[in-house]
């Protein structure tokens, strides 16, 4: 635990816009809110997809993400209230609980499962999908599992209570430090009346996600649900966000890559070779720790 005074950004960042999300199905017929899109990917590289879920109707996630392929960047998994269990070919297994991180490399390609360990009560969180550079899409695997009391946190003098997941703030450092794309990950509650300061890489791409009460960056409202896409003008030093109510808010950033991307369901790469090279290596059984020709024939590519 840190308490640091802020005092930080002289040009900060405002609103470019509000993003509602979509309602889909995924996994096995898990109701989620994905905020960050598919068309979003080009303004908000290295960041590929954010999903939201959140219900204490089991029907909407026990059915959970049995067994799938990834290839080509990372998920973080962020679980505010529940308990997922995490399986993986390479062998790595966990049980996320409330407040707790699972950060996986899916790298040259993975087959994992995610699976609730409850069938009753609210299970919350998000999911985000990093991209990875093209120099380290064929990495092998890797995964590690953050337990809540692990994560660095920050306590400002102004009231906010900050959870360090990736990056920096206010000197303390996350969890987990990236060279390629200088992720920040940042879980910020504030109570009404608060603000918070946080510096960000001029040339870093950023936005925040607003899941609890409503907050107000440079003018702009920003309610629950909605995330707010933050502008990238040269020479910005940070972000200022004030809370109008008690709040709780994602704000992540990152480097942008500036490659191409190319992407088939659960696999990203940068040409449409490397998307159907991966597509073969899959069906011929060639990611890490599953035999040739062992796939359980229900984990589909969509």
């Amino acid at each position: 635990m840190s308490t640091m005074s802020s005092n930080l950004v002289k040009a900060p960042r405002s609103v470019e816009r509000l993003i509602n999300g979509q309602m889909v199905m995924d996994g096995a017929g898990v109701k989620i809110n994905r905020v960050l899109t598919q068309t979003l990917q080009r303004r908000l590289d290295p960041f590929l997809m954010l999903d939201a879920f959140g219900s204490d109707k089991p029907g909407d996630y026990i059915a959970g993400f049995p067994e799938h392929p990834h290839r080509g960047f990372e998920t973080v998994s962020y679980m505010i209230n529940g308990r997922m269990r995490h399986k993986d070919s390479a062998g790595h297994e966990g049980l996320i609980t409330n407040g707790g991180v699972q950060w996986m490399t899916a790298g040259r390609g993975v087959v994992h499962s995610e699976m609730p360990e409850q069938n009753e009560g609210l299970m919350e969180g998000f999911q985000l999908w990093l991209n990875l550079p093209a120099r380290d899409k064929m990495i092998k695997p890797w995964y590690r599992d953050i337990a809540a009391e692990e994560l660095p946190r920050v306590t400002t003098p102004e009231g906010a209570n900050v959870q360090v997941i990736a990056g920096s703030s206010h000197g303390v450092a996350g969890a987990v430090q990236r060279e390629g794309t200088e992720p920040v990950y940042l879980d910020i509650s504030l109570p009404a009346g608060a603000a918070f300061e946080q510096q960000l890489p001029s040339g870093h791409n950023a936005f925040l996600y607003v899941f609890r009460g409503e907050v107000v960056v440079e003018g702009k409202a920003v309610p629950t649900t909605r995330m707010a896409i933050l502008t990238n003008p040269p020479g910005s030093d940070g972000v200022r966000i004030h809370a109008s109510q008690d709040a709780r808010v994602l704000l992540i950033a990152g480097r942008p890559l500036g490659e191409p991307i190319a992407q088939y369901g659960p696999f990203v790469m940068n040409t449409q070779a490397e998307l159907q090279q991966a597509v073969e290596d899959f069906r011929a059984g060639k990611f890490e720790g599953i035999e040739a020709g062992g796939l359980a024939p229900q984990v589909p590519v969509p």
